[in-house]
């Protein structure tokens, strides 16, 4: 694969004073990259902080430690997952441990999570309820520029979300795995915070990889493929993946904006040309 040589994904400034302007960045980042980065978002650099080191200090605990804690939930809504095992030199594996978990929703949601690190109810609750906040705000600024009703994706189309604490240890062998494989996302839009100095997240555009460098404290945002289907292919759930190194380890914080399982997910009505029929696929291609 060709690495891009000074192709950036667009930062787009939520602190703007101009909605039209803001809208016209996100959309426009969104349908050519299906990626980009916020600033001045309004969640806090001591929030931010927090939530990553203590994802830090839960993948620090001892495997029994953190399967133990990790398994309270006897419909499986929180479990621990792990990937690192080389056990085949031919072909690339996989580098990384999940905590993947609903977000809190009510106190008898909590009780299913982890009580250690110990502030990790707390920080979660805080955390989830700000990255909810923001996330909506960008799905109505993306629905609006698309020309729909700004709550169009209210409610049940974005009522179940998922958080996922990913950890990717230094790897021994870095051209023999991959953090994650290339890929693109299920849900209607992933809101990640990555640590400020590791690159290792990159985007798949006009046949080439972009690195998506940090920008401290920055969220990036990505399109998912359910609102690629919403937007009748005008905006990109756009192929990504992670890579590895050697030498440090990576914890990053997932936040995917999903609907619940009874709603469907179609090209909204007024995207569709009449006679011509849905072409959300035309950006998809396997």
């Amino acid at each position: 694969m060709v690495f891009s040589s000074g192709n950036k994904i667009p930062v787009v400034d939520l602190g703007l004073h101009d909605r039209h302007e803001i809208l016209k960045h996100i959309l426009k980042a969104s349908e050519e990259y299906g990626f980009f980065q916020v600033i001045n978002h309004g969640v806090s650099k001591e929030l931010m902080d927090e939530t990553l080191n203590i994802f830090k200090e839960f993948h620090a605990m001892p495997a029994e430690e953190k399967i133990r804690e990790s398994s309270r939930d006897p419909n499986g809504g929180c479990r621990l997952y792990t990937s690192r095992e080389i056990n085949n030199k031919d072909i690339v594996q996989f580098w990384r441990d999940t905590l993947r978990h609903l977000c809190p929703s009510s106190q008898d949601s909590m009780q299913f999570l982890p009580q250690k690190p110990a502030k990790y109810r707390e920080v979660v609750a805080k955390y989830t309820q700000e990255i909810r906040r923001m996330g909506l705000e960008i799905l109505e600024l993306l629905c609006e520029g698309l020309g729909l009703d700004p709550k169009y994706c209210s409610g049940g189309l974005s009522e179940s979300p998922l958080l996922l604490g990913h950890h990717y240890p230094p790897c021994p062998e870095p051209s023999l795995t991959l953090g994650a494989p290339k890929h693109r996302d299920p849900n209607l839009v992933t809101i990640l915070l990555q640590e400020k100095d590791i690159n290792s997240l990159q985007v798949f555009k006009d046949g080439e990889w972009i690195v998506v460098e940090p920008i401290p404290y920055a969220f990036v945002v990505n399109i998912g493929l359910m609102l690629q289907v919403i937007s009748n292919g005008r905006l990109i759930g756009a192929e990504h993946r992670v890579v590895t190194n050697s030498e440090f380890a990576r914890t990053t914080v997932a936040y995917f904006i999903r609907p619940t399982s009874k709603q469907i997910i179609e090209p909204a009505k007024s995207l569709i040309s009449s006679g011509a029929g849905p072409c959300w696929e035309k950006n998809f291609k396997g």
